[in-house]
């Protein structure tokens, strides 16, 4: 196809891909950058074509299913955050297990996996890794290994369910996949996969420690002495220090974790409740084909199960609390991509990807399905998840369409390489880079960028080839499955 509007392409091009470069420096404003791309794309492809995109088309060209969704799901996790639900999960854990480092080591990787399948894994990090290290400081035990674990299973979550990444919802939206669709299609591959990670874990990480006394090593050993040990002493450490990954912009505080693990913060009847709402959200993912309805029913009833006691002290359910929570830069940036990939659909910009990849796809639906986990892989590694996700939407759309192969072998190639591929490196994880943060604030220095990098690296290779073999299987093996 040829370039019809050559300015309207290469400037929303070049926009799109400096607001992925600006993703990598934490210290900047993606939001800003982001809004200030969209305007100069909005403004040169309205000069450079004869009829411009009207506010009907942008409006139109957001997805305004995930974005409901979205913000649905957000409140839903403020929610279940304030009744400390996952605290007394992790709590439970440690309590019941804590005389069998083993044991406390898989039972902590399945169960911090399989809600990290359900909430975003930067919650799940951020409950559950100071809790594992003053845990292990208390036992004397490294640390580490359970570090390592928890964040290379957790990276499996998003495998499992059609709302364990935003990029899952996107793709379960455009594809109209169920909840159904991922278990049968997911659950096989995650099932073994999370084993057999478990096990090599045990074998090549854990088994190095586990009879270790772990002392924390530091260069300041008075600084390592003055660690907190309560809600006080952190909060007057936080005052005093700067230190604390706030840019990060974790959506519960430290603490309240640690002054939760030896404190009664959870009443039964709200344990119980919770945990009914939350079954329920589930069971309306199943029944409701449309996501963002289920996600707006379950957070209606988490509200009303949560109810809020009011300035008359009459107990009352109160949306408006937990959505002046909720951090709506993600929604908003989401918001952003969606307009910036519709331009590039507008001006032909997708199509002429779309040629590119048609050259390289060959007749058969494995080969195919390889190039997919390949490019989408590739790009997860060294770019941000979300746009990588937007752009090769309309590209999966247009290739099961013309080349008339079965789509689930190649929708379960791109889900695997948008959610496996950027776990090659820390930094595109958020889970991996709070990990890394935490473990430098509590002076575990057996976790660090180059062993993360290594171990990570490793294991995210180990998930591709399996996923590769896991494709061959359904294709050759299986094909019906």
């Amino acid at each position: 196809m040829p370039f019809l509007h050559p300015l309207s392409q290469i400037t929303v091009l070049i926009c799109f891909v400096a607001l992925i470069f600006v993703l990598f420096f934490d210290e900047q404003d993606y939001l800003t950058f982001s809004v200030l791309f969209l305007m100069i794309s909005t403004i040169v492809t309205s000069f450079d074509m004869e009829n411009p995109p009207t506010l009907e088309d942008y409006i139109g060209g957001i997805d305004w299913q995930v974005i409901l969704f979205l913000i649905s799901m957000f409140t839903i996790v403020e929610i279940l955050n304030e009744a400390h639900i996952f605290y007394a999960i992790a709590q439970f854990i440690i309590k019941r297990f804590r005389k069998n480092i083993r044991i406390m080591f898989y039972i902590l990787c399945i169960i911090s996996t399989l809600l990290a399948s359900i909430l975003e894994d930067l919650s799940i990090a951020i409950i559950f890794i100071p809790i594992i290290i003053l845990t292990c400081q208390e036992l004397k035990t490294n640390p580490a290994p359970f570090l390592y674990g928890m964040t290379i299973c957790i990276n499996l979550a998003s495998t499992l369910t059609p709302f364990g990444s935003a990029e899952n919802i996107m793709i379960a939206h455009e594809f109209q996949l169920s909840f159904r669709f991922f278990l049968l299609n997911f659950g096989m591959y995650f099932i073994f996969t999370i084993l057999l990670t478990l096990v090599l874990l045990d074998f090549f990480v854990l088994r190095k420690s586990i009879d270790q006394k772990w002392i924390p090593k530091s260069e300041e050993i008075e600084e390592f002495n003055e660690l907190p040990k309560n809600i006080s002493e952190l909060t007057q450490m936080q005052e005093e220090k700067e230190n604390f990954p706030v840019h990060l912009s974790p959506p519960i505080s430290l603490e309240a974790i640690e002054g939760n693990l030896n404190e009664k913060v959870l009443k039964r009847n709200s344990l119980i409740k919770n945990s009914v709402g939350l079954v329920i959200f589930i069971i309306l993912l199943l029944f409701i084909p449309q996501i963002h309805v289920a996600g707006l029913l379950s957070m209606l009833i988490f509200i009303f199960l949560n109810v809020q006691k009011d300035k008359k002290g009459k107990f009352r359910p109160s949306l408006s609390k937990y959505l002046r929570k909720v951090d709506y830069k993600l929604i908003y940036f989401f918001m952003c991509l969606f307009i910036l990939v519709f331009l590039m659909e507008f001006n032909g910009t997708v199509a002429l990807l779309e040629d590119l990849i048609e050259k390289l796809v060959v007749n058969n639906i494995f080969l195919t399905s390889l190039v997919v986990l390949f490019f989408s892989s590739l790009l997860s590694g060294f770019l941000d998840n979300a746009p990588v996700t937007i752009i090769f939407l309309p590209i999966i759309r247009i290739l099961i369409s013309e080349t008339g192969f079965s789509a689930t072998p190649i929708l379960i190639a791109f889900v695997l390489g948008i959610n496996l591929g950027g776990n090659f490196l820390p930094q595109g994880s958020a889970a991996d880079m709070m990990t890394l943060e935490l473990s430098t604030y509590y002076h575990v220095d057996d976790v660090n960028y180059k062993r993360l990098v290594k171990i990570g690296g490793l294991f995210a290779l180990f998930h591709i080839l399996l996923g590769i073999a896991y494709l061959a299987f359904i294709i050759y093996v299986f094909p019906k499955f």
